[in-house]
Parts: C-alpha cells; structure tokens; sequence
C-alpha cells in the first residue's frame, strides 16, 4: 500500500522559514514526479510546487516562486519543500502528492494527509 506521510508544519511569524517533509513507503517514488500542494479554509487545493523524477527539474506556483524550494532524496525516498519568507497567506494544509504531472490535483495520483502551516503576522 502506498504511503505519503507529511511532516515539518507548525507556527511561525512571517518572515520566518519552515521546511516540510514527504516520506513516501510502499514503492520507490525514485521514479516518480512529486509535488506540494496547500489548501487554505473554505477554498480549493491549490498547486505549490513539482518536481520531476527524470530530470530533477522544477516549477512553482507564481505566488511562492523565489520563496521556496523544492528538492528530493532519492535514497531516501523523501520529497522538501523548503519555505522562506513565510506570509499570513502561506496559511494553509500543505499536502504531498505522488506520480502526476501539472497544477491539477485531478492529475495526481498519491496524497498525503496533509500538515498544517500557520503563519502570524
């Protein structure tokens, strides 16, 4: 069965830096596309960030590019997602999600629980 379990969420002030993680069990995601996305209260899940598994190559939503940074450990089978210079509209359930392409939750296959990030102001 397979496994996405997020950690790393918490309280911050803006300004400040939080890093997540994705550790995924039950197949070897070496060969798979990741992603973040963040759903904040009352609205839809939103795309954050991806990255690919052939190429290791990245893309960001306009709203947090130059801000956070997406990597992987293949060793490890874990996904980040570093973020820096947090905002009150950073606010939200931060979700991994696991072999899919694009912005579209539709087109992503895996999902974790999800963790919460709160940013103060």
């Amino acid at each position: 069965q397979v496994q996405l379990v997020e950690s790393g969420g918490g309280w911050v002030q803006a300004g400040g830096s939080l890093r997540l993680s994705c550790a995924a069990s039950g197949r070897t995601f070496s060969s798979a596309s990741m992603g973040w996305f963040r759903q904040a209260p009352g609205k839809e899940r939103v795309f954050v960030a991806g990255i690919t598994w052939r190429s290791g190559s990245t893309y960001y939503a306009d709203s947090v590019k130059g801000r956070f940074t997406i990597s992987r450990d293949n060793a490890k089978n874990t996904v980040y997602l570093q973020m820096n210079s947090l905002k009150p509209e950073d606010t939200a359930v931060y979700y991994c999600a696991g072999l899919g392409s694009g912005s579209s939750p539709e087109l992503w296959r895996y999902w974790g629980q999800g963790t919460q990030v709160t940013v103060s102001s």
